[in-house]
């Protein structure tokens, strides 16, 4: 097909929405604007059409006629629910300019979107010189529009437009989310480049999931957003569009079991620093500074509550000091606004564990602490000293959690071992669940000390007949867990079978020679009744959970353990084991 003259095929140009969803509850943070029916038009791509309008001199003014469009779309199928716009901008209108930020702002107010509710990707630096761009943006951020580096890490988008473009969102390239959570080399990519955009305050979104297990391998190394086949496709609106995703919130849900004790440690840390909208005046700042004298520095937000940074009391007091330095930055028309003093500060979600928290800290050299976001709004700060006292809460959390006589692990950090590998379910786990046989006869005859002895021994040789990276954990009393991730998951049930029968040798020695020898020993049974029982040893269920399953949750493990308990006791081998499968 001959392709048409740009300018003559406006008409029939459409636009698709596709949605950017939170990573934490699938509550919509936006929508990506893509131009449709370029193709019937005789291009075969879009930038190919682009190439055309550029080709014909028209490209700026087509652009705006198209951003037109979708603005005003966008207005009309999103309402007020607070939502972003994304649209895509050609790197060759970025000469440096002040025409099409001017622009853009007038079709904004026009249809009633506030500029900070738009954002622009752009997906390569301008040909010839890099640094020419940089005014560009500069403009776009002067009238409050937000940036965001698109295909970070393919092709020409890399580490030097983030540096220059200070981008307050980075989209990922889908290179490093197709097929991630079966590569551990590109996983680690992947850690290294969200950890190094959040320690810049940078928002990072994941496009093209596709899976649920790229959902929850994005999601585990601290992806912000997701975009991708899983959430939606990109849809033509008829009248409104979704702002809420409740598989990607089932998702995480299930993700997130065990973790909500991190969330209450780092909530009762956070200091909630009323922050500063940016459109106020920078004698605000003074005020608030005046007004707690503690306070080193102020948040600053957008209009919709999203971070910007801070601003800091060091950087006002060459104005403050100075005999006509405040004077003259309250001047509207010395042109020095609240922006101008904002500096990023390192973001984190307030769903994260703590470690991520901790390890997004740790890379910030003079940061004052973390900027706190829930929904991508901003909720409060951590200082450093409040990260400090996180981390030891935590610790201190774990030891509680930990059984006073076998210093193991306890039921929270074994629900979260399970939850944590079932999310991962490319990786084969297993896990077993021990409970000894004819235990209260023998506590009854032999007392309570000696019940005590038997449990030390079966948690010692747990930890010698067991592999190093097993977890090891006791629910209490005489109940045992053991959790296999990986090579050791697919001998669960021999390294089992071992451990209890080394289990039933060994605690023959608790016994007097009389027992050993017959085998048994008579004590009251439940009901009060004299009788006969073996002697001591263990039952267990193993449950194996094969790579490349679907996804479980923590629930489902527990119920499938406990319907196999009666039949592990009642086996000659003392075991019943399982695949985990729908």
């Amino acid at each position: 097909m001959r392709a048409h003259e740009p300018s003559a095929i406006l008409d029939r140009l459409e636009f698709a929405f596709q949605p950017i969803v939170n990573v934490s509850t699938g509550h919509c943070f936006g929508y990506e604007a893509l131009l449709r029916r370029h193709d019937d038009c005789g291009y075969a791509d879009q930038r190919a059409f682009f190439d055309a309008c550029h080709d014909a001199g028209q490209l700026d003014r087509i652009q705006l006629q198209l951003w037109d469009r979708a603005i005003a779309r966008f207005a009309q199928v999103t309402g007020a629910n607070g939502a972003r716009l994304f649209l895509n901008i050609d790197s060759r209108s970025l000469d440096g300019s002040d025409f099409l930020p001017r622009k853009i702002s007038g079709l904004l107010s026009a249809h009633g979107v506030p500029e900070t509710a738009v954002v622009f990707e752009v997906s390569a630096p301008p040909p010839g010189d890099f640094d020419s761009g940089t005014p560009w943006m500069r403009s776009l951020k002067r009238y409050n529009c937000k940036t965001a580096v698109d295909r970070f890490g393919g092709g020409v988008a890399g580490f030097q437009m983030l540096y220059g473009i200070e981008p307050e969102f980075l989209k990922l390239d889908q290179f490093f989310v197709r097929d991630v959570s079966g590569d551990t080399k590109k996983k680690m990519l992947l850690s290294h480049v969200v950890g190094t955009a959040h320690l810049l305050g940078v928002v990072v979104v994941a496009v093209g999931v596709e899976t649920e297990t790229e959902f929850l391998t994005c999601k585990e190394v601290g992806c912000d957003l997701v975009q991708g086949f899983l959430i939606d496709r990109p849809v033509v609106p008829a009248a409104s569009l979704p702002d809420h995703y409740p598989r990607i919130g089932e998702l995480s849900r299930h993700d997130r079991r065990g973790k909500d004790s991190d969330r209450k440690i780092i909530l009762d840390q956070m200091a909630v620093i009323p922050p500063l909208t940016v459109d106020e005046e920078i004698t605000a700042v003074f005020d608030r500074l005046r007004s707690d004298t503690r306070q080193t520095f102020v948040p600053v937000v957008d209009r919709m509550g999203q971070p910007l940074g801070i601003v800091r009391e060091s950087n006002l007091k060459n104005y403050a000091y100075s005999p006509f330095g405040k004077d003259l930055i309250s001047n509207k028309g010395l042109g020095r606004k609240l922006k101008d003093f904002i500096v990023r500060c390192p973001l984190a979600d307030i769903q994260m564990p703590v470690e991520s928290i901790m390890s997004i800290y740790s890379g910030a050299e003079d940061a004052e602490g973390i900027i706190l976001v829930d929904q991508m709004r901003y909720v409060g700060f951590l200082s450093a000293r409040s990260i400090i006292r996180v981390i030891t809460e935590k610790n201190l959390a774990q030891a509680r959690d930990q059984n006073p006589l076998t210093k193991l692990p306890g039921n929270a950090l074994i629900n979260q071992f399970v939850a944590d590998s079932l999310a991962d379910v490319h990786e084969a786990c297993a896990y077993a669940y021990i409970d000894f046989d004819n235990f209260k006869p023998f506590n009854d005859k032999y007392g309570f000390r000696q019940g005590d002895r038997a449990i030390l021994l079966f948690s010692e040789l747990m930890r010698k007949r067991l592999p190093p990276d097993c977890f090891l954990g006791h629910i209490g009393g005489d109940d045992f867990f053991i959790g296999f991730r990986d090579q050791a998951a697919r001998r669960a049930r021999e390294i089992t079978l071992d451990l209890i029968a080394a289990f039933r040798s060994d605690a023959e020695s608790f016994y007097d020679a009389e027992a050993r020898a017959s085998g048994q020993i008579t004590a009251v049974d439940r009901d009060g009744h004299v009788k006969v029982f073996p002697l001591l040893s263990a039952s267990a269920v193993v449950v194996e959970a094969r790579a490349a399953r679907g996804i479980f949750t923590v629930d489902e493990v527990s119920a499938l353990i406990a319907s196999l308990k009666k039949q592990a006791k009642m086996s000659s081998g003392r075991i019943a084991s399982t695949i985990l499968e729908r």
